[in-house]
This record gives structure tokens, sequence and C-alpha cells, in this order.
């Protein structure tokens, strides 16, 4: 069942990419990357790696995605890494268990609840595509320890307005 939790803003540091549907790993394979890079640095993860859903148009198959790592504070980005926050607010929330290919019906699931219980999202519409204030997914299953991915859980965490 899902949730309203209060959240603080939260550092991180991510990338970003303008993908399709069929091109995630572009921006999703980042996520190994910039956990290597912070332990560079002698930085320990502050949660969950994530994806971050700016903008979705899937009428032009055209989607804004960044990759991120929550930091305990803020760490200056190298490149096309950068250093952000996730806004502070009330997110909806919700825990997917198995494959992320699912997630799909975990995502409708979230947004029919919230229009049931007349929540607006932190969204806007323009021609066509969705602008999100925040839209997370968050892995909370590490896939060294469980490379099952019907095994895996994924947090959604959608901002309301």
């Amino acid at each position: 069942m899902p949730q309203i939790i209060e959240f603080p803003e939260r550092p991180y540091v991510g990338v970003r990419r303008t993908i399709t549907m069929t091109t995630f790993g572009l921006v999703a394979d980042r996520i190994g990357e910039i956990i290597g890079w912070l332990a560079e640095r002698g930085v320990q993860p502050a949660g969950a790696p994530f994806l971050r859903y700016e903008s979705i148009d899937m009428a032009a198959d055209r989607l804004v995605v960044q990759a991120g790592v929550p930091v305990p504070a803020r760490v200056e980005g190298e490149g096309d890494l950068f250093a952000a926050t996730l806004p502070a607010g009330r997110y909806a929330t919700v825990t997917h268990h198995g494959h992320p290919d699912q997630l799909v019906g975990a995502i409708e699931s979230l947004l029919k609840w919230g229009r049931e219980q007349g929540l607006a999202w932190d969204m806007t519409e323009k021609d066509g595509a969705e602008h999100w204030g925040c839209r997370l997914e968050l892995y909370q299953t590490d896939p060294r320890v469980e490379p099952d991915m019907h095994k895996w859980d994924t947090d959604l965490q959608f901002r309301l307005a």
C-alpha cells in the first residue's frame, strides 16, 4: 500500500541523458561508474542509487533521465557527473518486489492510487510531455549480492505538488 512520506533535501551525484525506452542502459549502466567514482574519493553512498525521471514523452519515445547516487554531503562533480539535491517535500512512495521490467504496473498502480486520493503530483504537462519535479526509482537491492532481478526491491518516490 502506498504511503506519503516527508523527505528532507538529499544531496547526490548524478549524470543526465536523453534516452528512449530501448536505450535505458545509456544512463542506468552509469550507476556503477558513479559508485566507483565516489569510492575513489572516499565517499560512501548515503542511500540507494536511483533513476530520476525529469521528462517523459511516450508518444515521441523520448525521456530525460538521471542516474544518481545519494551522498552524505555535497560533492563536486567532474566531467558529465554533477552535484545536485533532490528537493524536500512530501512524496507518495511504494515498494515493488520483482523484476524492474514489471515496474510499469507498480507505477500505474501508484498513479491510480494518487488520483483516487485526490493528490496532485509535482508534474506539469507541455507539448505531450510530462515534466516531473522529482520522480524516482530507487534500487534497494545490490545486484552483486542478489543477481536474480526477480528478487529485487525498488522503491518508487513521486513528489507531490
